[in-house]
């Protein structure tokens, strides 16, 4: 009988352990997380208004409740957990779908001072990562600016833009939503380097900021036309084309009185963060312009913009796991169909597959197809992987080790405090936001 171990319990990691117990009848995936929550971005990067892409994790959740898959939680690989090597040891074959851990820097002065943060914090305080720091982020804030013209941008406006009484019968954990619901910022600014038609936002996404209530949206007309496709989208793709559409429509739309106001400007560039009391007081950006070739040069003219929260969203990066190889240059790890290759030879018995096997790209879905080649490969293998004894129980041998997982009843058991805390303030499903709460409730007991 084939066992494997699959590191992370994200979308990729559910759907490779998927794949495997589907086209092998008798194989046994352990699916190992360092957190003892299973369903990886879709419970700590979905934001928490977008209910209909949270539900994927009940797809998820019913892939993890086969016979043959066991959730592991709370054990950490790597240097300061299980080694890959025994991993190896205890199983025919590991598949490791850790993503992209950490967030792009812009590298400008600056850009470490107070009120200056990664979109991925900020997702990771309103999304209860049991990793997030504990501030509020908005406070005393009233002017916002986010870089960066991608989905995650758009969610981090938007949640900025948020009301209170939109938010409370999310799960966002109480601490960030009384946060936000004493924010006084007004007006946020969303900024982009490139034109209207280089943005990676969706149109999905983009519309539903023209639908948040008390809010208008402001595109300068004169600043997007610097952009020829959008003066002439005729020729863009039809995510662009629609795009440009609605972009078109703001720009064009009389101004109005609302309590709330969100910028999206373009061909900006961020050189310098400015201090003002020791914190974050302003962004300074050099104007761009297209440069022929998909490309933007600056102007050398500039432009300052008040912001007492700043939030960079300029894409993530996978980091090296102790004991796999690494790419440095494209944050993945080397590999030929998803088989690890150590010193350009592949490494018997372990895999990849999502975004470390193919850097932070594509939506949710697309981790299924990079899931089923990364199978593919492995069960073709199995025969040889399989002539190599393992331990009959991997998780007898890990808790001789000392190391305590918790299993698929104790995150039952964080679904049920959860549910519990949020009956306690009379709102839905409230997540636990820290550690200490999370591996109390995975214990049986209240946090």
């Amino acid at each position: 009988m084939l066992h494997v171990a699959v590191v992370g319990s994200g979308p990729s990691g559910v759907y490779t352990a998927q794949s495997l117990v589907e086209q092998d009848p008798e194989v046994r995936v352990d699916v190992l997380d360092r957190l003892p929550c299973p369903y990886g971005l879709v419970r700590y990067g979905v934001a928490p208004d977008h209910e209909k892409i949270k539900s994927l994790q009940n797809n998820l959740r019913a892939v993890m409740e086969h016979e043959r898959i066991r959730f592991l939680g709370g054990v950490e690989v790597g240097a300061d957990g299980v080694s890959p090597a025994r991993l190896r040891e205890l199983y025919h074959a590991v598949v490791y779908c850790v993503g992209a851990a950490t967030d792009r820097h812009l590298g400008i002065p600056g850009e470490e001072l107070p009120g200056s943060w990664s979109a991925t914090e900020f997702v990771s305080w309103y999304s209860a990562h049991p990793d997030s720091v504990a501030h509020s982020f908005v406070h005393g804030a009233r002017t916002a600016v986010v870089i960066g013209v991608g989905n995650v941008a758009v969610d981090v406006t938007r949640m900025l833009a948020r009301e209170a009484a939109e938010l409370s019968p999310t799960d966002m954990p109480q601490a960030a939503l009384a946060a936000l619901a004493d924010s006084k910022i007004t007006e946020i600014q969303m900024v982009g380097r490139r034109g209207p038609s280089q943005a990676r936002f969706t149109t999905k996404e983009l519309r539903e900021l023209g639908a948040l209530p008390d809010t208008e949206v402001v595109v300068d007309e004169a600043e997007a036309a610097l952009d020829p496709a959008y003066v002439d989208p005729s020729g863009l793709p039809a995510v662009q084309r629609r795009n440009v559409e609605v972009l078109r429509g703001w720009a064009a739309a009389p101004p109005r009185r609302a309590p709330r106001r969100i910028r999206l400007r373009f061909f900006l560039r961020p050189v310098e963060l400015l201090a003002e009391g020791g914190r974050v007081g302003a962004v300074r950006f050099e104007r761009t312009v297209p440069d022929g070739q998909g490309g933007v040069t600056g102007t050398g003219r500039y432009e300052d913009i008040e912001a007492q929260v700043v939030l960079r969203s300029v894409g993530y990066r996978g980091v090296p796991l102790t004991g796999l190889p690494f790419d440095a240059a494209s944050g993945t790890v080397p590999h030929r169909a998803g088989r690890v290759l150590r010193d350009g030879a592949v490494a018997p018995g372990e895999y990849v597959a999502g975004w470390i096997k193919r850097g932070p790209t594509g939506v949710i879905g697309t981790n299924r197809p990079c899931a089923k080649e990364t199978v593919a490969a492995l069960l073709e293998d199995a025969p040889s992987l399989m002539a190599r004894a393992v331990p009959g129980d991997p998780l007898a041998t890990l808790r001789a080790d000392g190391v305590a997982p918790v299993e698929w009843a104790g995150w039952q058991s964080i679904e049920r405090a959860e549910a519990e805390l949020g009956a306690s303030l009379g709102r839905g499903v409230v997540k636990l936001p820290d550690w200490q709460s999370l591996r109390t409730a995975a214990s049986g007991h209240a946090p």
